[in-house]
């Protein structure tokens, strides 16, 4: 099959970006849509011209980082996969493919299709882990778990940290992953101690990255290749809200999150989505 891709190349954040034309004459139904670009880079870098830059690791669906807003789509057709998880057969011979990176202020563009993302990073070390000393290893039959409490944790765990629901939402929104890593510690033992500090430190730090206010669109869910739900928003709220009203205020004024009355309201950060170029 024949495609026709038009790929965002842009050489660094200040430079003027612009999307390309290019053609991809002999595409097997079963490659993975990386694959297919793989394929492309080769016949860029046997014509002496510069390969396209896209983020790539595991290929498997797990790292998150295969990042691509395929025909508008956060990682393209196919729900409940990532990039790398996206087939040829998905297509039809004689398409046109848009290609662009994820368009967020709080993902600022690298190169072509690669963003810095390492403001999840730093959202993760606000709070997304447990400090308080747990002894040795204890074992696993020790601390009784109600199936269902189980089932939830491991849901919101399965996060990967792709950003997808950023680039879904219109408001660039960082809920939806903020609320998993929240949520999938603040569900367990373990994570009690901290659990309301946790969410306030998370979501001071969510607005000091400068993510947008969730309006309840739930692009974020509908993008999500792990599927996790919004439920975990109102989770992430009630959390915030009982760390307002029980923890002292430790939070630089100006950063701290705003819960409206909608039980998956967002915060009062005031970023939107913008175009990289």
């Amino acid at each position: 099959m024949r495609v026709t891709l038009h790929v965002w190349r842009q050489k660094n954040a200040r430079s003027e970006g612009k999307l390309v034309t290019y053609q991809v004459p002999q595409v097997d139904p079963d490659m993975s849509f990386l694959e297919m670009l793989d394929v492309l880079n080769e016949e860029l870098v046997g014509k002496g011209e510069e390969p396209i830059a896209f983020d790539y690791d595991c290929r498997e669906g797990i790292c998150g980082t295969c990042s691509l807003v395929i025909n508008g789509r956060p990682h393209g057709p196919e729900g409940g996969a990532a990039t790398c998880q996206v087939y040829m057969r998905n297509f039809h011979d004689g398409d046109e493919i848009y290609i662009e990176p994820w368009r967020a202020r709080a993902f600022p563009l690298i190169k072509d299709l690669v963003v810095d993302r390492s403001a999840f990073d730093r959202v993760i070390q606000a709070g997304g882990f447990v400090s308080v000393n747990t002894g040795g290893t204890p074992d696993g039959n020790t601390l009784p778990i109600a199936k269902t409490t189980q089932e939830k944790a491991m849901d919101a765990a399965a996060c990967i940290g792709c950003g997808a629901c950023v680039a879904a939402c219109p408001n660039a929104s960082a809920m939806l992953f903020v609320a998993a890593k929240v949520s999938h510690l603040g569900l367990l033992p373990q994570g009690q101690p901290e659990r309301a500090r946790r969410a306030r430190k998370m979501v001071a730090q969510m607005d000091a990255e400068g993510f947008g206010n969730c309006s309840n669109y739930f692009e974020c869910e509908a993008a999500c290749p792990k599927e996790i739900s919004v439920e975990f928003i109102a989770w992430m709220n009630r959390d915030y809200l009982k760390a307002r009203l029980t923890e002292p205020d430790t939070v630089t004024p100006g950063m701290g999150a705003k819960v409206g009355p909608s039980p998956v309201a967002g915060h009062d950060a005031t970023a939107k989505k913008h175009p990289v170029a």
